[in-house]
């Protein structure tokens, strides 16, 4: 009730003032629980990663390191925190958040907006967490070389987390989803991975890419994270789509989050899980609301999930709640871990 009544006070405010205001309240202790749910059925491996569950908490949130230990106390089985970028930089102009009530979904621009790999590596640095967390690496604005600002974070930050995903898929900073294409990224990504074979521990490096992706461009992108040895992908980004939506902030710019973007990026993992038939886990993101969507998502192909707008409606408390739900939906079904639900719905939506 107390939740209900603060994020129906957070909505009467400016939606990245509101997400700043949340920072805070974690900064202070408030609103976490008691750690990840666990049960033996939630137990699961991700890219090497145990987790105590599959609900994870996807980038942007806490873009600059400041309150993961707080949100490992939410109920999330791992975190991702970022993006970072060699420099800080402010982001795109304000306003750059839209909330679509009406949609259960959110627009942003923000551009990469973070206070840089510096900062973000200190507090990483001085971390106790429970559960695992990663760093999504991004490129600043003005660089005169992308791809090599992504790897350059991995080696400043890499010995403070448990993973990194490379970011080419934010559609905030211009011409960046170019990266996308096959020679581009695979220039990217050996950079990335000669940086990661310098780290003291190899750690696992995930691909974050697009829902707005063709059927080639996808198969594309199963082989060159095949060929450069990646730890897993991440399906997906924000859509640049608009289709069906009802709210008057519809024709923003930037890129859309929440519910309209469920099925969009849940067709998208199933094919690429049709595509690498298991040589690569999957994480799925986008649209994640309740427990069923996130069984959804994992019997599309994904091992593990990420939520993030729809945390704007439900509140921290959600990743328990889904996490508990799917636990519920496993024994239901009779499946004894995660893993062995995953893929078992694939077909349903190719």
């Amino acid at each position: 009730m107390l939740e209900r009544l603060v994020l129906a006070g957070m909505h009467r405010v400016d939606p990245e003032r509101a997400h700043g205001l949340a920072i805070g309240a974690l900064k202070l202790g408030l609103g976490t629980g008691n750690g990840p749910v666990r049960t033996p059925r939630l137990k699961t491996s991700l890219a090497g990663m145990e987790l105590a569950n599959p609900v994870g908490l996807a980038a942007g949130f806490d873009k600059n390191a400041e309150v993961v230990g707080p949100l490992a106390q939410a109920g999330f089985g791992f975190i991702e925190v970022g993006a970072a970028t060699p420099r800080p930089q402010p982001g795109n102009p304000k306003p750059r958040l839209f909330r679509l009530t009406e949609d259960q979904a959110a627009i942003n621009r923000f551009g990469f907006n973070n206070e840089g790999m510096d900062v973000i590596a200190k507090r990483l640095r001085s971390r106790v967490v429970g559960v695992p967390v990663g760093l999504n690496l991004g490129a600043n604005k003005d660089s005169k070389d992308r791809a090599k600002d992504f790897a350059t974070v991995l080696r400043h930050c890499g010995p403070h987390v448990d993973f990194a995903t490379v970011n080419v898929s934010s559609p905030n900073t211009e011409k960046l989803r170019d990266l996308q294409g096959r020679a581009a990224l695979s220039a990217l990504l050996a950079g990335v991975m000669e940086a990661r074979s310098e780290l003291r521990t190899a750690i696992p490096v995930f691909l974050k890419i697009a829902p707005d992706l063709d059927d080639d461009a996808l198969a594309e992108i199963a082989e060159v994270a095949l060929e450069a040895g990646l730890a897993g992908i991440i399906a997906t980004n924000t859509t640049l789509s608009r289709d069906g939506l009802k709210s008057p902030h519809k024709n923003e710019a930037g890129g859309l989050s929440g519910q309209p973007l469920f099925e969009k990026s849940t067709r998208v993992l199933a094919r690429l899980s049709e595509l690498l038939d298991g040589k690569v886990p999957l994480v799925g993101v986008g649209g994640v609301g309740s427990a069923e969507q996130a069984y959804a998502k994992i019997r599309a192909g994904a091992s593990a999930v990420q939520i993030y707008t729809a945390m704007v409606y439900g509140g921290l408390s959600l990743a328990g709640e889904i996490a508990t739900g799917l636990d519920a939906l496993l024994e239901r079904d009779g499946f004894a871990t995660v893993a062995d639900a995953v893929g078992t719905g694939r077909g349903d939506w190719l």
